[in-house]
């Protein structure tokens, strides 16, 4: 049903992520499809990160132990942008083309009262994504 599951991945926030990573290992072995995590990074150094390729590098160890933990087929997928604060939603619809994923499995929050006012980054992938998109809360 599904070819590639893309999960967008915060390194600063992987434990708030568990449900989001779990149901899309669960979804993955189901369908027996691998994974590619992306993360979005600055140009510049960041709490993670010193430079974009560290960044990758970290990524990239990172799909490796989730692959290992629940048995799939993953990879990563590093994008770096001037203002992730500001670009992430356009980065991660790109990210969606270029990784060739057909289903996101996203990880939101509890939604407040500012989201009345402002869309969530899942949100808006979720209205402007031309495929699936999962939002695990």
């Amino acid at each position: 049903m599904y070819s590639k599951i893309m999960v967008p991945v915060d390194l600063m926030h992987v434990e708030r992520l568990g449900k989001a990573l779990d149901t899309a290992a669960d979804l993955a072995r189901h369908y027996g499809t691998p994974v590619c995590y992306v993360g979005v990074t600055p140009e510049t150094p960041s709490e993670v990160a010193h430079t974009p390729q560290e960044f990758a590098s970290k990524l990239d160890a990172f799909a490796g132990e989730q692959a290992e933990k629940y048995g799939l087929q993953a990879n990563s997928l590093a994008l770096a942008s001037h203002d992730p604060t500001i670009d992430l939603d356009k980065t991660l619809l790109h990210a969606i083309q270029e990784s060739g994923a057909d289903l996101v499995v996203m990880a939101s929050h509890i939604p407040g009262f500012a989201d009345h006012i402002f869309t969530s980054n899942a949100g808006a992938v979720a209205a402007h994504a031309e495929v699936s998109v999962f939002v695990i809360r």
